[in-house]
């Protein structure tokens, strides 16, 4: 059994004390103060726990810290520069596309991966994107736009 893990978590390496059957979501939020990552049904269900694992968005709920050792994990926190806001982050604000905040870490975190994946996403590939996240509130119409909105941001950066 091993008294601590290494993990790189938003590009820094970071020490868990404890890992065995400890999971990537109370390793973020207990052992690093990482709380924008939320805990919501600790089933992988409701995506409120989504953070990237080498690009890929999973539920931290749901692996083990072992699992992920050697890998890139990216929480909401990681998403900021000093250049500001991701643009999906920027996004949400602008289209209102956020109410009681519990899920929107989780939403971002998979919208980023889609816009990583497709810099201009049609609608039913952000809806399927999205899909395994729940909004409390149902704010999904905003949540969509959002995404449609960091897309024209990323273009628009690209292009100069």
């Amino acid at each position: 059994m091993a008294a601590s893990a290494t993990l790189t978590v938003n590009g820094q390496v970071r020490s868990v004390s404890d890992p065995e059957g400890k999971s990537l979501l109370s390793a973020l939020r207990d052992d690093l103060g990482l709380v924008g990552t939320h805990y919501g049904c600790g089933e992988g269900q409701c995506g409120a726990c989504t953070v990237l694992v080498d690009g890929k968005p999973v539920r931290s709920c749901l692996l083990e810290v072992g699992q992920v050792e050697g890998k890139s994990i990216t929480s909401v926190e990681g998403l900021a520069t000093n250049d500001g806001l991701h643009p999906l982050q920027a996004a949400f604000l602008e289209e209102d596309a956020l109410q009681c905040g519990y899920c929107t870490s989780g939403m971002i975190m998979s919208g980023v991966a889609l816009l990583a994946r497709h810099a201009s996403p049609t609608r039913a590939q952000i809806v399927h994107a999205m899909e395994g996240n729940i909004c409390r509130c149902g704010t999904y119409t905003r949540i969509i736009a959002a995404v449609e909105r960091a897309a024209t941001i990323g273009r628009e950066r690209s292009n100069g």
